[in-house]
């Protein structure tokens, strides 16, 4: 995955940055919806993404697959790395197959992600039953670094930075949705590891360089266990940097 260098006033705009990310330094959820601009089920869903984002209380991060574009309109948003997340928790979840619009929510729980209040309630029951996040994460610059604090909790897992674009709306020329014009929030453009965590608080120090600017103005720290294949699994903490004002 490609990694660039971010510039002086991507640096200013994430310093100011962080009190805005302190709001939602102890997130209620994450919310993953795998979704296509050629899929005619899925504005609904990316209407829902938008409204949960705008609660605050839930980390909401939008893949765009790729599987679809074959029906006419090749989806501006699509990777082949995108689907490949969601196959890959697929197998993790034991499904033999994948849809779209498909929300999973902390990477536990899977459900059509159409509805609000399903969602909301989802996270809630997933919360009380302990498989909320669990562990604190927060960042702060340093400098020209990126610190990432990591609290205590049990088990282990992979630190993700999952870059995205906060919105963007799109004009669809064919396929299902010719016609529609859809805004789309917090797309994804990249997905790096950047360290492990085996249950202790830890510290990771990044460069600010690693933070992308040129196609993402924003991404999430996230906290997530992996299966003996590379499965993506449960997720621990989350939270966000963005240098979009709230």
């Amino acid at each position: 995955m490609k990694q660039t260098f971010i510039s002086a006033a991507f640096l200013a705009a994430f310093a100011l940055s962080t009190a805005q990310a302190d709001e939602i330094r102890n997130p209620l959820g994450v919310l993953e919806l795998f979704t296509s601009q050629g899929c005619s089920s899925c504005p609904p869903a990316d209407k829902a993404a938008a409204a949960i984002a705008d609660q605050g209380d839930i980390v909401v991060l939008s893949y765009h697959v790729d599987y679809w574009n074959y029906l006419g309109w090749t989806d501006t948003m699509s990777s082949r790395q995108n689907t490949e997340r969601q196959y890959a928790y697929g197998e993790a979840m034991g499904r033999s197959g994948v849809y779209t619009p498909q929300a999973i929510l902390n990477g536990r729980a899977q459900m059509v992600g159409t509805d609000v209040a399903d969602l909301n309630q989802t996270f809630e029951t997933l919360a009380a039953d302990g498989d909320g996040l669990n562990v604190p994460v927060s960042t702060t610059m340093n400098g020209d670094e990126v610190l990432i604090d990591i609290g205590a909790g049990t088990g282990k897992a992979d630190v993700l930075v999952v870059y995205f674009k906060h919105e963007d709306k799109v004009a669809i020329k064919d396929g299902e949705n010719k016609g529609r014009t859809i805004t789309y929030r917090n797309i994804v453009t990249d997905v790096q590891t950047v360290g492990m965590w085996h249950g202790a608080p830890a510290r990771i120090t990044l460069p600010a360089r690693v933070l992308d600017p040129r196609e993402s103005d924003g991404c999430a720290i996230l906290l997530q266990a992996t299966g003996k294949k590379g499965q993506p699994g449960a997720i621990f903490g989350a939270t966000l940097i963005t240098a979009h004002p709230s």
